[in-house]
């Protein structure tokens, strides 16, 4: 690493000749490979953005011009090179974040993991700049498959609208099906479509463009999917062009010398420009390219040689949904299921393997895929859209007027709900229970082990006439949580040991071993505690009223925000039924989760069992010493 080792900041990498840009670009994939397979993270795009990172950053002057990543996990090279090179915390707790982080570095503008949403970014930028009369430049890094979002259109749109307004947009294009551009001709289109007589050069040469490499798929697959064919529309329709955007490209991603020539003729053009650089994913390391699934896009613990787990867990959440969805797909020709870009990483591999022709891929467009899964079930499927409960959030106003309104029976699987930990504040799903309970007539499950998955997806599914939600955590699944018995539609995991019981703790999901931990903690103490698991949590059981009713105390439990969520809702649910308990939600509190481990953030909020046992000890003690004294002060006093 004699290169990488000095590089402190972007300008150091302006004394390299070539041959030494190479040689860093070779010491940077070594380093990635040995860092990532200690700590686990997205290596597979970063491999692919090596030479791009270094062009950009000798190109441009960051921080004073904004580069932009969209999205954030191709950011460990541009880490590497404004700084930051301990990579043995990586999204661990006070290591480095797996996305851009304003907190690390003033080279990071936004923080974010999302997708599409850094073009709008770069045009309230560089608006910005136009009003304050600065010359910075703004850089947009845009994957391929953010591309396929709505929102990147949208920013497009108004980006094109203003023609001398300076922004470069790099697209990061590295599906690996495509082959690299060869030949003069694509560098020769490049410097002409940023000259004047592009426009007339282009009506001459449409015959001369349509035989180049980069013909190939119509705008219409690139725009319905799986990240294909952006290359092959982009030069023969002119499409950004006719909207005004100057094209360069494609570049191949992997020529710095290539890189920084199109760089900086978009740099002066005065105007937007789009720069479309071919890469590949996992370039450089041989596991990576032999992966047909993902080219290692987001690895665990591996062997750096290999590239194989250094260690394997049991069954998680997602490969329990998954084989429950082959199991459906087999007994119920009606199910079909939908993926925003995402068909391994929700599980829905296996059921694509075995029904293709009943899996849509919307690409990274949650929004849409929520409005055509309402058409999907107005046509007389069930659809089953799986999705990270984060990305969720993106298509509320959908789930709200397009499937709950229209009373679609659309069932919307949410993974990694809860704390995530390690991918930081935006991949936390601690906002669904919460915006989820305005929605009228939807029905949200919270199974809390892998018999439940199983059993309350087949009740969601069997719902025709409102959306329905099931929800579970990122990980290991542990071991089955048996109920004693059933009240109404609720599973009581654990009798009082009391006949004047003095808690009802109502357990939400994956944290039923904890709330009997809870209970066994609040035992010692004397305080008597029933468990439920109301299996459903919206709406809330009818059930649960005249069971809190004979409790001194209702405690929630739940994986989600205290704001809004379950206990929320259980709180309004005994109030109009008039039961008049103390109640006390434990949750997560509002406010964004630094990175870390799962266990290590739900110690710092708070949300383990000695801190909850602790806290409703304190209030089961407050109560006590309340009626202690009511009961003093009413009777007479004694001789």
């Amino acid at each position: 690493m004699a290169l990488l080792t000095r590089i402190r900041g972007p300008r150091d990498l302006d004394r390299l000749s070539p041959e030494q840009l190479d040689q860093l670009a070779d010491e940077i994939r070594t380093f990635l490979v040995d860092a990532v397979s200690k700590t686990g993270g997205h290596l597979g795009p970063n491999l692919g953005v090596v030479e791009l990172t270094i062009a950009l950053h000798r190109v441009f002057d960051s921080p004073k011009d904004k580069v932009l990543w969209d999205t954030g996990h191709q950011s460990y090279v541009h880490k590497l090179l404004t700084g930051r090179q301990d990579f043995s915390k990586l999204k661990m707790k006070g290591g480095l974040s797996g996305y851009p982080s304003q907190a690390e570095s003033e080279h990071d503008v936004i923080e974010n993991s999302h997708a599409s949403t850094v073009l709008g970014w770069a045009d309230g930028l560089a608006k910005a700049n136009e009003v304050l009369k600065k010359d910075d430049h703004v850089v947009a890094v845009i994957g391929d498959g953010a591309l396929t979002g709505g929102m990147a259109w949208e920013a497009l749109n108004n980006i094109a609208a203003a023609k001398d307004r300076p922004l470069v947009i790099v697209v990061n294009d590295n599906e690996r099906s495509y082959a690299p551009t060869i030949g003069g001709l694509a560098n020769h289109l490049a410097t002409l479509r940023t000259t004047d007589g592009y426009e007339r050069f282009l009506a001459r040469g449409k015959d001369i463009l349509e035989r180049t490499p980069v013909v190939g798929k119509p705008l219409y697959e690139t725009l319905h999917g799986a990240k294909k064919g952006l290359k092959d529309f982009i030069a023969p329709q002119g499409m950004f062009e006719d909207l005004g955007l100057k094209y360069v490209g494609p570049i191949d991603g992997h020529d710095i010398e290539a890189l920084e020539s199109a760089l900086t003729r978009a740099k002066r053009f005065g105007g937007p420009v789009i720069v479309h650089c071919l890469t590949e994913k996992g370039r450089g390391y041989q596991p990576a390219l032999q992966d047909e699934a993902d080219r290692f896009h987001a690895v665990g613990k591996i062997h750096p040689d290999t590239g194989l787990p250094i260690s394997t867990s049991g069954a998680d959440w997602t490969s329990v949904f998954g084989e429950e969805m082959v199991a459906l797909g087999k007994e119920r020709e009606d199910i079909v299921a939908i993926t925003a870009a995402m068909l391994q990483p929700v599980g829905l591999d296996k059921f694509a393997k075995e029904f293709p022709e009943r899996v849509f891929d919307v690409g990274i467009a949650e929004q849409h895929g929520a409005v055509s899964a309402a058409g999907l079930a107005t046509g007389g499927l069930h659809p089953v859209f799986a999705v990270y409960a984060t990305f969720l959030n993106r298509a509320f106003d959908q789930v709200l007027m397009d499937v709950a309104l229209h009373k679609c029976g659309v069932t919307f699987v949410l993974d990694r709900a809860g704390v995530t930990g390690t991918d930081g504040a935006s991949h936390n799903g601690m906002w669904d229970m919460s915006i989820l309970q305005v929605v009228p007539g939807l029905r949200l499950a919270a199974p809390r082990d892998a018999d439940q998955v199983r059993a309350q997806l087949r009740e969601a599914v069997e719902v025709t006439d409102a959306p329905t939600v099931v929800r579970f955590s990122k990980g290991a699944v542990g071991p089955a949580v048996p109920a004693v018995r059933r009240v109404g539609g609720m599973d009581v995991l654990r009798e009082p040991g009391s006949d004047e019981p003095d808690v009802l703790l109502v357990s939400v999901g994956a944290l039923a071993p904890m709330c009997l931990e809870i209970a066994d903690l609040l035992d010692r103490q004397g305080i008597s505690t029933t468990v439920v698991d109301p299996r459903w949590v919206k709406p809330v059981d009818e059930a649960l009223a005249p069971l809190a009713e004979q409790h001194r105390v209702v405690v929630t439990v739940e994986d989600n925000s205290r704001v809004g969520g379950v206990g929320s809702a259980v709180a309004q649910a005994l109030r109009d039924a008039g039961v008049d308990v103390p109640l006390r939600d434990f949750g997560i509190p509002p406010r964004f989760l630094d990175h870390a481990s799962r266990g290590e953030v739900l110690a710092e909020i708070g949300l383990t069992a000695p801190d909850i046992a602790r806290q409703v000890t304190g209030l089961v003690s407050r109560l006590d010493g309340r009626f202690e004294s009511s009961s003093q002060a009413v009777e007479p006093a004694r001789d």
